[in-house]
Parts: C-alpha cells; sequence; structure tokens
C-alpha cells in the first residue's frame, strides 16, 4: 500500500507541474500556438524601392507581377498532374510543387512568385479549363495575388552596377545576387506585410481574429549616373576594347568638382534581365573588384607632389640618358633613345620612365608614400559596392629603393580603377580629393556605411600651384609635336591627360608579357568639369596608351562636354619648353 501511494503521489504531482505550466507559467505561449493551429498567414509583398539615375530616369524598377496560389483541399486529387504542368510552365521544382499542393488543414499555398502578370493569369486560365470537373466546372484550385515584380528597361546599361535579383528565396522574400541591388537590399527591399486569418474546419471563420499588417515599401535608389552617358559610355568602351583585340576594360566619367560618377562603366558586361546567359564572373564591376599596375598615368601623382613638396618645377631641366643602371635591373623608356634634355614637363610630355626616376631622386625617405597615400592608394573609396579591393602600396620592408624606383613611373603598386580616376581628379579639382560618389543624398548599406552625396569627405593633397603646374605639363602629353597622345585631344578645348602603359601580372605572380594601357585626362584643362579615365587590359601587342585609350577618351569628353552644354574656355594651350 505504501509502494501504491507513493506511486500516486508521484503521478499527481506530474499532472499538477504540467497543470501549473499550462495554466500560470507559459499560458501565452500555449495560447498562441493552439491559435496557431487554426491561423492562415498570408504575405502582402512590400514594393520594392527603384534604381534610378539622377535625372530619375529608372535602371531598375518594380512593376506589375502576380504570385500563384493554389488551394490545397481542391488540388490534391491532382496534384501530381498539376505539379508537372505548373514545372513546365513556370520553371518551379516539381517536387517542391507537389509537396505544397498536397499540404493538408491549408487553404492557401504560394506556388510560384514574381510571375509577370500576363503570364500568371494565362497559366491559370489555362489550368482552369485543363482540370474541369465532370460538369465543367472550371478549376478552382489555382489563383493569383499580387506580387511586384523586378525588371532592368536597359537591359546592359550599368548591369554591372545594378546586379539583379535572383529566385525569390523558399520565404518568398527577394533574393539580391550582385551589385547595388545586393548591397543596398534593405534600403531597397522594405518589409512585406501579413494578413492573418482564423480558420475552423478548412474555411475562414467571418468573425474569427483576422488583423492585416501593412507591408512597407522600400526606399528609392537615386545613382549620380547619367543613364544616356552611361549607355555612350559603355558602347565607346565595347567598340575601344573590340578594335584592340583586348581582354576587358574600364571608362569613368567624373565631374571633376564635386567627384560623382557621371558614367562607370566595364567591358565585357551583361544583361540584368537575363542574367544567367552569362558567365558569373561578370556580375561584379571590375573597376572596383579587379586591381593592376596603372603604369604613366601614375607618373602625374610622383611629378605634383615633387612640386607640391618645393622639389621641382615644370621647367627644370634634366639629362635623361638611355638608359639608368640601378640596383637589380635598368631601366628603360619604351622608346631607344640617346640622352636627351628634357624639362620636367618634357618628362611628362614623352612619358619617360628614366627622367621620372632621376626627379624622384630628390624625395626624402617615405615622402613618396605619404603623398601616394594621401591621394587615396592601397585604400577603398567606399562609394557603396560590395566586393571592393584596395589594391597594393608597399610599406614597410616591402618599399626597397627598386620599388621606389618603379612606383614612381608606376609600376610595383595596384589600384582599382576607381582609385585612380579619383587620384588624378584631385589636381583637376585644384590639389582638393574629394570622394568618390555613386549615390545621391544619403543611404546606408546592409554593412552599415553611410554613403552619397551627403556623406562626401574631402581633404587637401597639394596645393592648388602644385596642382596648376601640374595641369600645364599634362596639357603638353596632347601637343601634336611634342607629346605622346595628340589624338586624345578635344578640338576647341584645352585638355590635360596622361597616357599609361604598364606590364601585367599573370596568375604565376610574374610579368605574363601582355599590358594595361590607358589614359585619363581632364577638360577644360584651365577649368575643368569633367575627368575621364579609359583603361584596356591585354590589347593587342604594340598597343599604346596614346593610341588605343586616346581616341576613345576624345570620343567621351567630347560628347560629355556638349552634352552638358560647357563652352570653350577660349584660352590657347600653354607652350611650356619641353626641350632645353
Amino acid at each position: 500500500m505504501h509502494v501504491g501511494f507513493l506511486l500516486i503521489a508521484i503521478v499527481l504531482s506530474v499532472f499538477a507541474g504540467r497543470l501549473l505550466q499550462l495554466q500560470a507559467i507559459d499560458p501565452g505561449s500555449y495560447a498562441q500556438m493552439a491559435a496557431d493551429e487554426g491561423t492562415q498567414r498570408v504575405v502582402l509583398p512590400a514594393t520594392r524601392g527603384e534604381i534610378l539615375d539622377r535625372n530619375g530616369e529608372p535602371l531598375a524598377e518594380t512593376v506589375d507581377g502576380r504570385m500563384i496560389v493554389a488551394d490545397p483541399q481542391v488540388t490534391r486529387p491532382v496534384a501530381a498532374r498539376l505539379a508537372t504542368v505548373l514545372a513546365r510552365r513556370l520553371g518551379v521544382d516539381y517536387f517542391q510543387t507537389l509537396e505544397r499542393l498536397r499540404i493538408e488543414n491549408s487553404r492557401f499555398q504560394y506556388v510560384a512568385r514574381q510571375v509577370p502578370a500576363a503570364k500568371a493569369e494565362k497559366v491559370v486560365a489555362d489550368v482552369k479549363e485543363m482540370f474541369k470537373d465532370e460538369d465543367g466546372r472550371p478549376f478552382a484550385g489555382l489563383m493569383t495575388e499580387r506580387d511586384p515584380l523586378r525588371v532592368y528597361p536597359n537591359d546592359e546599361v550599368a548591369a554591372n552596377l545594378l546586379g539583379f535579383l535572383g529566385t525569390p528565396k523558399d520565404d518568398g522574400s527577394a533574393q539580391a545576387l550582385a551589385g547595388l541591388e545586393d548591397s543596398f537590399n534593405k534600403y531597397l527591399s522594405g518589409t512585406d506585410g501579413e494578413a492573418r486569418y482564423e480558420m475552423g474546419a478548412g474555411n475562414q471563420i467571418p468573425l474569427g481574429d483576422n488583423t492585416v499588417t501593412p507591408a512597407v515599401d522600400g526606399k528609392d535608389l537615386r545613382l549620380t549616373l547619367d543613364r544616356d552617358l552611361q549607355d555612350y559610355v559603355q558602347r565607346v568602351l565595347q567598340q575601344t576594347v573590340v578594335g584592340a583585340g583586348g581582354e576587358s576594360g574600364i571608362a569613368m566619367v567624373m565631374d571633376s568638382r564635386t567627384g560623382n560618377f557621371l558614367a562607370l562603366a566595364d567591358y565585357p558586361t551583361y544583361d540584368a534581365s537575363d542574367p544567367y546567359r552569362y558567365d558569373d564572373k561578370l556580375y561584379k564591376s571590375s573597376a572596383l573588384s579587379d586591381v593592376y599596375e596603372p603604369g604613366s598615368v601614375e607618373k602625374v601623382l610622383t611629378v605634383s607632389s615633387l612640386v607640391d613638396a618645393g622639389l621641382a618645377f615644370r621647367t627644370q631641366k634634366f639629362r635623361v640618358p638611355g638608359k639608368l643602371f640601378r640596383q637589380d635591373r635598368p631601366i628603360g623608356d619604351y622608346w631607344e633613345h640617346g640622352t636627351l634634355r628634357l624639362t620636367l614637363a618634357g618628362i611628362i610630355a614623352k612619358s619617360s620612365n628614366v627622367g621620372t626616376v632621376l626627379a624622384a631622386d630628390q624625395f626624402g625617405r617615405g615622402q613618396l608614400r605619404r603623398y601616394l597615400t594621401a591621394f587615396g592608394l592601397g585604400q577603398r573609396t567606399d562609394i557603396g559596392l560590395n566586393g571592393e579591393s584596395k589594391g597594393i602600396l608597399p610599406q614597410g620592408a616591402a618599399w626597397t629603393s627598386q620599388v621606389d624606383d618603379r612606383i614612381a613611373f608606376g609600376q610595383s603598386l595596384s589600384v582599382n580603377a576607381v582609385q585612380m580616376i579619383t587620384a588624378v581628379n584631385t589636381i583637376a579639382n585644384g590639389g582638393v580629393r574629394v570622394s568618390p560618389s555613386l549615390v545621391m543624398g544619403r543611404a546606408r548599406t546592409d554593412g552599415g556605411q553611410e554613403v552619397g552625396t551627403d556623406a562626401v569627405t574631402s581633404r587637401r593633397v597639394i596645393s592648388a600651384h602644385a596642382a596648376h603646374e601640374t595641369m600645364l605639363m599634362m596639357e603638353r602629353v596632347l601637343d601634336p609635336e611634342e607629346g605622346v597622345a595628340p589624338r586624345a585631344a578635344v578640338p576647341g578645348y584645352r585638355v590635360a591627360g596622361k597616357t599609361g602603359t604598364a606590364q601585367r601580372v599573370g596568375e604565376n605572380g610574374g610579368y605574363d608579357g601582355s599590358t594595361t594601357v590607358s589614359f585619363a585626362g581632364f577638360a577644360p584643362a584651365d577649368n575643368p568639369r569633367f575627368t575621364i579615365y579609359v583603361v584596356v587590359h591585354s590589347p593587342r601587342a604594340g598597343s599604346g596608351g596614346g593610341s588605343v585609350a586616346g581616341p576613345a577618351f576624345s570620343k567621351l569628353m567630347s560628347f560629355t562636354l556638349r552634352r552638358y552644354g560647357v563652352p570653350p574656355t577660349g584660352g590657347k594651350a600653354n607652350q611650356t619648353p619641353v626641350e632645353w
């Protein structure tokens, strides 16, 4: 009897503890579970914000779409046949669809999301006819609900920047796969709403607990880009790369005064409306993610730093030998010559590696590196896109005397193209570096970084005098008699620029015999409005920055100046002596 009473007491204690848990400790959670058993949830999709150009033209927009919804109580008897039809017509997964069509105690299961409205309505209408009952009544197991659809009306225009949305996730939310769509996904997507209906016996209870949480639409993202200019830049870039037999290329147009990108183009690119036809390696902006050695364009940073430090001036005289024997290897120029008598302006106009190294010998220890860091090399620009590389600017023991010589004329360091145009634009902007912008106003990335034209920073890198002196030297690069890039000239305008040709590093870490050619410049030279940078990787042998990138620069600058109504200043190109 004692054992029996003990067992009874234990059982009653368990019952009492369970009752206490249900009624006193967790009544809310269990009540919620009970309510959930009889509650049907329906997603109310938020409208994704648009991505617009600076003029409000859509680059990515949301249009009328549909989600296709099934009533499993109706679809269960024909689930296998219906799943086959839907998989073929909509491209959805057969087995996942079959499972949803058979779910018990549910009157709502979505089958496909973000389907173009016309296509969705056609599929549902066809199913109604295909699965009529014995009395000829239309099949009532499928219906449509509003579900906004993302489209890219300009196909390839700015695709490398925009990115795209992939197939919705299992919960129906947008799957941002690249570009700005990915970097600003939370900003753009908003928050889906929800309708909750109390169900009983598979039907909505008319006087039950029915609540609606409205969707919060996403915000529009307005860019600094000019859609029509972006389109033109992409076409000129493609022609340039293909015409030179190149592997790839980059072209950018920047407002010299604000650092705003008016165009930022990559080639090859892809169609954001149909991205899966293209290699996924194209789903990025190589202007930010890929690094390369800039070559002779970097010489303008070296020379402007010398002038700012009071170590050189544009008419300074140098004896420039055909070869300069330093440490591990001789330094030469791209053309054979004996000893030349060049001014500092002549060294830039002729793009002499030897002359640049001789001029850079005047720097104190670490001085050039400090200037290049101030120009922004070796640091991310953080304009709002994921995947940006910061490049390589050697430091410490890695900055040897041999490396110092080569960096002076643009080798043994690496940059991304956005870094490089921003550095050159510092000279155009009177020596003040303004951080580059791709977004108008202010917006926060998913990583928590605030970017945009309202978040721009600026700092003085070189004096206004040094910037002006460098501009005068860069202007001589386009001289038809003395310069190396007369084909970069823009008729009627003063233009300052610099060519670049650099060896490329291959997969084995050494130079592979191919080159990167480029041209960077600004106009009008005496009152800069736009800075343009054109880069072509791996053109055919013998190509140079002046012959390949120079003509493309001329086309782009001419078009941009006309588009924005910038008149010539009326001044004539300066005639700083090249030789002495």
